[in-house]
C-alpha cells in the first residue's frame, strides 16, 4: 500500500484546512476561477476531476464482465444497493431532516438544495476510491474490478433518470440537457478514455506497457483528488468559516445514511453466506459515493455557491472518515464470515 492510501484521512484533512485558509486568503482567486464556466460547467473542477478520475477508469478492465456470471451474489447485493435501496433512502432523509426536523433552522429554499445535493451524492455511487477501499479490507481485487465495471455501465444509464425523478418528487426542476452533458463529461467520457487507453497500450509489443503507464498516471490521481477537495473547500470557505452550524446539519443525516447502508449490505452479505473478501467490497462500493461526479452536477445544476454544491462538499467532508470507520469495522469482524 503506498503513502498515499496509508494516510488517507490525514492528506484529505490537509487538503480541506488548506482550501479554507486559501478561499479566506485570496477569494478574488476563487471567484476568478468559480467564474470560468462553459455551459454551465466550471473548468478548473472539470480539469481537475478528470485528471482524478481517469487514472482510475484505466484501470478498469471492462472484459472482465464476461466472467460476471462466475459468483453473482456479490455483485446482485451491490447493485440492489446502489440502485434500488440507496438513492430513495437518501431522498428520505433529506426530505425527512430538512422539511421536519431541521425545518425551523434553514429556509426552505437553502432546505430544498441541501435535498438536492444530497440525492445527487445517493445516485452516485462509489467508482474511483473502492479500489482503495477493497485494498484496506483485503477485498478479492479481480472480483472489485468486475462489480466497478457492471456499476459504471449502469450508471451511465441509470444516474439521469434516478436523479430527475428523486428531485422532481421533491419539488426541484433540473434542466435535462445540464444534467446528459454532465454525466457524458464525467462518466462517459473518462470510462471511454480508459477503454481505448487500455487497448492501444495492450497492442504494444511491450508486455508490460499498460503496467508500467498506470505506475506512471497513478500519483496524479492523487493530485487531482487532493486539487479537487482545495478547489471545492476554497469555493465554500466563507459560508463554512460564517455557518459552521450549517454543516453539522448537512452531516447528521449524511452519516445516518451511510452507516444506515453498510448494516444493511453488511447483515445481508452475511446472510446471503458471502465470502469476506467479495462482502467487503460488495458493501463498501454501495456505501461509498462517487463524490466527484455529484460534486461537479451539482455545481452544474445549481451553482458554484449553492446549497447543493455545500452539501456534495460536505460529502467529502464526511466520507473519508466514516469509510475509514467502515474499513476497520470489516477488518474486526472477519471472522464473522470464516
Amino acid at each position: 500500500m503506498g503513502i498515499f492510501e496509508r494516510y488517507l484521512s490525514l492528506w484529505v484533512g490537509l487538503a480541506i484546512i488548506t482550501g479554507v485558509l486559501l478561499g479566506q486568503w485570496q477569494p478574488d482567486v476563487f471567484q476568478m476561477i468559480a467564474d470560468f464556466e462553459i455551459a454551465h460547467v466550471n473548468i478548473a473542477v472539470a480539469v481537475f476531476i478528470w485528471v482524478m478520475i481517469f487514472p482510475m477508469m484505466a484501470q478498469i478492465d471492462f472484459s472482465s464482465i464476461k466472467d460476471v456470471g462466475k459468483n453473482p451474489k456479490g455483485l446482485i447485493l451491490t447493485l440492489i444497493i446502489n440502485w434500488l435501496i440507496k438513492p430513495f433512502t437518501m431522498a428520505a432523509l433529506g426530505w425527512l431532516f430538512f422539511n421536519f426536523i431541521f425545518a425551523d433552522l434553514v429556509d426552505p429554499q437553502s432546505a430544498q438544495e441541501y435535498i438536492a445535493g444530497m440525492i445527487l451524492l445517493g445516485v452516485a455511487p462509489c467508482t474511483a476510491m473502492v479500489f482503495v477501499w477493497s485494498q484496506l479490507t483485503k477485498g478479492d481485487a479481480n472480483y472489485t474490478l468486475i462489480q466497478v465495471s457492471v456499476n459504471d455501465v449502469i450508471m451511465i444509464f441509470a444516474f439521469a433518470p434516478i436523479s430527475a425523478l428523486l428531485l422532481g418528487v421533491s419539488d426541484i426542476q433540473v434542466p435535462w440537457e445540464t444534467l446528459l452533458i454532465s454525466v457524458a463529461l464525467y462518466v462517459l467520457l473518462p470510462l471511454t478514455a480508459g477503454v481505448l487507453t487500455r487497448r492501444a497500450l495492450n497492442k504494444s509489443k511491450d508486455e508490460q506497457a499498460l503496467e508500467h503507464f498506470l505506475a506512471k498516471l497513478k500519483p496524479w490521481s492523487m493530485v487531482g483528488l487532493i486539487a479537487t477537495v482545495v478547489l471545492l473547500f476554497g469555493f465554500q470557505a466563507n459560508t463554512i468559516i460564517s455557518e459552521p452550524q450549517t454543516i453539522v446539519l448537512i452531516a447528521i443525516p449524511l452519516i445516518i445514511q451511510t452507516y444506515g447502508i453498510f448494516i444493511i449490505a453488511y447483515a445481508a452479505a452475511i446472510w446471503m453466506k458471502l465470502p469476506q473478501k467479495i462482502a467487503a467490497p460488495s458493501c463498501l462500493i454501495g456505501t461509498s459515493n462517487f463524490f466527484e461526479l455529484a460534486v461537479a452536477v451539482a455545481i452544474s445544476l445549481f451553482g458554484l455557491h449553492s446549497g447543493a454544491a455545500l452539501a456534495t462538499v460536505v460529502g467529502v467532508l464526511v466520507e473519508v472518515p466514516v469509510m475509514l470507520s467502515l474499513v476497520a469495522i470489516i477488518n474486526r469482524t472477519q471472522h464473522w464470515f470464516e
